[in-house]
């Protein structure tokens, strides 16, 4: 039995690809069946037609009407019958529909220690350099489920990583996104064996 992952991205969607490099290799137990992306020019998608999953391209310029758009984000996780709904660098809030359809089922990594350095406008480097603004000792990557607000679901995991006397926000940038890939596949994997249970994780 797989458990059947969609992935909503803006942008590279290199922590996709490293869900789905997982997937083929045996290393998960699932299957990416959707990517949904509001950027028609995203990596993501591009990922996706090479790999040869259904990919669509759904923003406010293809539903302008945002229940609209909400409608069509649930109908195309619906349709691909996804049991697991993974943001990857997702830069937009779900609507209503998609939440409370998927509610517990959605999980969002975020390149900080959670609540710090969160909420909107906190993505990509920005981050980083909030961290490093802040003088912390320690950053890190969360995986969080995912609400109605920025970055504020409740935490599943967290994966700390010192920060270094010489660290830039780039090369900051370059260890947490490393340390990303592998602690995202490495939740998921424990999500699908049982060992974390997100009904059980306070919402």
């Amino acid at each position: 039995m797989y458990t059947n992952l969609g992935f909503l991205t803006s942008h590279n969607g290199s922590n996709m690809q490293a869900v789905i490099s997982a997937c083929n290799s045996g290393l998960l137990k699932a299957k990416p069946t959707v990517v949904i992306s509001n950027n028609s020019n995203s990596g993501a998608l591009l990922i996706a037609k090479q790999t040869g999953i259904p990919s669509f391209h759904l923003s406010t310029k293809t539903h302008p009407i945002s229940d609209e758009l909400d409608l069509a984000i649930l109908n195309a996780l619906i349709s691909h019958k996804v049991d697991l709904v993974i943001l990857a660098g997702y830069m937009r809030i779900l609507g209503k529909r998609t939440l409370t359809r998927y509610q517990g089922k959605i999980i969002n990594i975020h390149p900080a220690l959670l609540p710090k350095h969160s909420g909107p406008g906190m993505y990509g480097i920005r981050v980083h350099q909030a961290v490093l603004a802040a003088g912390e000792k320690e950053t890190g990557v969360t995986i969080h489920l995912v609400d109605s607000d920025y970055d504020r679901g409740a935490i599943i995991a967290q994966s700390t990583i010192a920060i270094l006397p010489d660290d830039t926000a780039e090369s900051l940038s370059n260890r947490v996104l490393e340390r990303e890939h592998n602690f995202l596949v490495e939740t998921i994997g424990k999500i699908i064996a049982g060992e974390i249970k997100l009904n059980k994780i306070n919402q």
